[in-house]
């Protein structure tokens, strides 16, 4: 019998890249920009996911190889530099999303524990700096979720989350009624907070480098991504409502990170507030754990074609993790979200995210027209990237100009390194003409 994951399980991983930590970290932050309207924001975030998926299956249907981001950009670019660069930013990108998950950790754990009466404002830093460190360690021990055990992480989170909105959404009704924000002007506000949402949707394309791990691979994985990214869609709107409806905007405000876990009080009371809480922190938890592992896997492959330093990556060792790529993963992550803003390590990790799945959706739409390639939605994906991205920049430098200095600093510094490092050949030399001149 064949243990190579399914159609159930490769739709568990996609969703738990989604959902496992996504709603529970960004959700607050989305609230506070969309209010009534964040289901909106949500639904316009996943259809540009979704026309992203559909381009990377396109692109691995007409290619007849396999790949990823920095695989398509290398094949239909022909250049190293770019490809290299595309893959450097995704990368960035999941640091970003595991530092935001560890933020999201650190909250609802102090939350939960009470640790902010005894910490003060140590209090989440330690605990994100600590689950970063432990899952850093659990995954150079070769520890890794079970294709069953996922199966079973997810079920539990999605059977929490549907439980609370449908409950929500009783109550709601019962009391008032709910609120989906469509009196009025719409704004572009729900189109802002969609773009800062983005990262919520990103999780599915790690199926793309696992796939020898996936039974029929070819079949599978659109299969996977078509059925997962709706999914996550509906659940996001779901709770989206119902929180928005349940929270007046300056509770969302007051409660920020927790939001949800607050949303469930009025329904449930204290339990509910628990219940949520500890869903957050084991959903917090895992996707770090999850994301870490693939990423470090990611980052170890792109040094096949020299686009990381060798000294960056190493062999992995009998379970097949890397061990040196997870501790560098897990400094920079902890680094981050210890001396980064919820808000800022979002954006940061939506900008990443945007960038490169807007770059696939443009590649695919070029081979529209190829083996019955629709150019409908890579133009969407390309289009909605192309308006999300500018929007998600004015948002920051209007309304939170600490967090976009932070976003641009920090993407100007990894610019700055990527460039240097893929020519430092070229830089090299005409270092050496300048020498020899003087």
């Amino acid at each position: 019998m064949s243990d190579r994951l399914g159609l159930p399980s490769a739709v568990s991983i996609a969703l738990g890249g989604m959902i496992g930590g996504g709603i529970f970290s960004v959700l607050g932050v989305v609230a506070k920009l969309a209010g009534a309207r964040t289901w909106l924001a949500f639904v316009v975030a996943g259809v540009v996911a979704l026309c992203a998926g559909y381009s990377y299956t396109a692109l691995n249907a007409v290619s007849g190889r396999t790949g990823g981001s920095v695989t398509f950009v290398q094949r239909y670019t022909d250049n190293t530099t770019v490809a290299g660069m595309v893959g450097w930013t995704l990368l960035f990108g999941y640091v970003g999303s595991m530092a935001m998950y560890a933020y999201a950790f650190g909250e609802y754990t102090v939350g939960v524990l009470g640790l902010r009466d005894v910490l003060g404002a140590l209090a989440r830093p330690l605990v994100s700096a600590l689950a970063v460190a432990g899952f850093v360690a659990l995954n150079r021990m070769g520890a890794r979720a079970t294709g069953t055990a996922e199966n079973a992480l997810v079920a539990a989170k999605m059977l929490v989350l549907l439980g609370f909105g449908v409950l929500a959404a009783v109550y709601g009704s019962a009391h008032g009624g709910l609120d989906y924000g469509v009196g009025g002007s719409l704004g572009t506000a729900p189109v802002v907070a969609a773009a800062v949402s983005f990262v919520a949707f990103q999780g599915w394309q790690l199926l793309f480098y696992d796939r020898s791990s996936i039974a029929d691979p070819d079949t599978t994985i659109p299969r996977a991504v078509y059925v997962a990214i709706p999914v996550a869609v509906l659940t996001y709107v779901l709770v989206g409502v119902t929180t928005t409806s349940l929270l007046t905007p300056a509770q969302i405000a007051q409660y920020g990170e927790v939001a949800l876990a607050k949303a469930a009080e009025p329904v449930l009371g204290s339990l509910g507030y628990g219940v949520i809480s500890v869903a957050a922190v084991v959903s917090t938890g895992s996707a770090i754990n999850a994301t870490l592992f693939s990423a470090a896997h990611f980052a170890n492959g792109m040094t096949d074609e020299d686009i990381l330093p060798d000294r960056i990556a190493d062999h992995a060792d009998g379970d097949g993790v890397p061990q040196r790529t997870v501790l560098l993963l897990g400094i920079v992550t902890l680094g981050l979200t210890v001396y980064g803003t919820l808000d800022g390590i979002t954006a940061l990790a939506s900008f990443a995210f945007l960038v490169v799945f807007g770059a696939m959706s443009a590649i695919a739409f070029t081979e529209r027209g190829r083996d019955s390639v629709s150019g409908v939605p890579p133009l969407v994906g390309a289009l909605g990237a192309l308006v999300l991205l500018p929007l998600l920049c004015y948002h920051l430098a209007a309304h939170e100009p600490r967090t976009f200095g932070f976003v641009v600093l920090t993407l100007a510094a990894v610019f700055v390194v990527e460039l240097s490092y893929f020519e430092r050949t070229r830089l090299a030399r005409a270092a050496k003409r300048a020498e020899d001149r003087f």
